[in-house]
């Protein structure tokens, strides 16, 4: 008796979660059926939205069948995953927030999406949610706040490390000192780089006195153009060349001392023999 009741109260949970599935799909079928009703699309190709949102719905059909859908609503719904998007390889938008989502496994899948909205949302893994995104070239839009993963303590750094085309995060606009700082965090090797930079190119400071600088001139600025005392007046037809005599101006040090070589010692100074001459300077430049 208790092998029957064991095995029976093991099976039981199994045929209930299957009939929930079973009762979800039918009610996201109808649904999208209304949606393509009050739109009026009788050819799926036709359809390029789609308004899902506040249907109660816990999944959703398949929609890879909408080849040129561009905008989809899902959000204030009770979905867990994002399985039904496979081929949507045209959707631009979308639009999860408010549902309890806690993986989005398969979305690299949408190479062309520009917005993305999860916020509110059970997303804990970051590592797991940056995988998925960081292969959206295109991605522009993305809000991800009021998901437990929010709470790392370099959250905005990091996203914006990993998506480095995104513009606007959590709402925010992403400013370049952000972008500086997260270099400085996560990249070090890209962040010695950039302060080896000079005019916004990295400069070769080595010398060789026989490499010849091609100094050519280029057209005469116009009469009412002024120089400040301080700068240096040639042009160069290569901006490469300027910033090679710029970064070996500034890297030139300048040592003059006595060249006590050519001063007479007390003994020669006496010694009929020996002739007087000036003491030379000695000038010893390095870079």
């Amino acid at each position: 008796m208790s092998r029957n009741r064991s095995s029976s109260s093991f099976v039981f949970p199994c045929t209930k979660v299957r009939k929930v599935s079973e009762n979800a799909l039918p009610s996201s079928l109808k649904a999208v059926e209304d949606q393509l009703k009050i739109c009026g699309h009788k050819r799926d190709i036709d359809v390029l939205e789609l308004f899902l949102s506040k249907k109660e719905l816990t999944e959703v059909i398949d929609l890879s069948r909408f080849k040129k859908l561009r905008y989809l609503w899902l959000h204030h719904n009770k979905l867990h995953g994002i399985s039904f998007l496979t081929r949507n390889y045209c959707l631009t938008e979308l639009y999860l927030n408010n549902n309890a989502i806690f993986e989005i496994e398969g979305l690299h899948n949408l190479p062309s999406l520009n917005i993305l909205l999860l916020h509110h949302n059970e997303l804990t893994n970051i590592d797991a949610t940056m995988k998925e995104l960081k292969g959206m070239q295109n991605l522009r839009s993305l809000s991800l706040y009021q998901n437990p993963l929010s709470q790392y303590n370099l959250y905005r750094l990091y996203i914006i490390f990993h998506l480095p085309g995104l513009e606007l995060l959590d709402r925010k606009q992403i400013t370049e000192k952000e972008r500086r700082y997260m270099i400085t965090i996560f990249d070090h090797k890209k962040a010695h780089v950039i302060q080896s930079v000079a005019f916004g190119k990295r400069v070769d400071a080595s010398w060789n006195p026989k490499l010849p600088i091609k100094q050519k001139r280029v057209k005469k600025p116009p009469s009412d153009f002024a120089f400040g005392d301080n700068v240096d007046k040639t042009l160069f037809d290569d901006p490469e060349d300027a910033v090679f005599v710029r970064s070996t101006k500034r890297s030139l040090m300048t040592f003059i001392s006595m060249n006590w070589n050519t001063v007479l010692t007390r003994s020669e100074k006496y010694d009929q023999k020996k002739k007087s001459s000036a003491a030379e300077m000695l000038m010893i430049s390095l870079r």
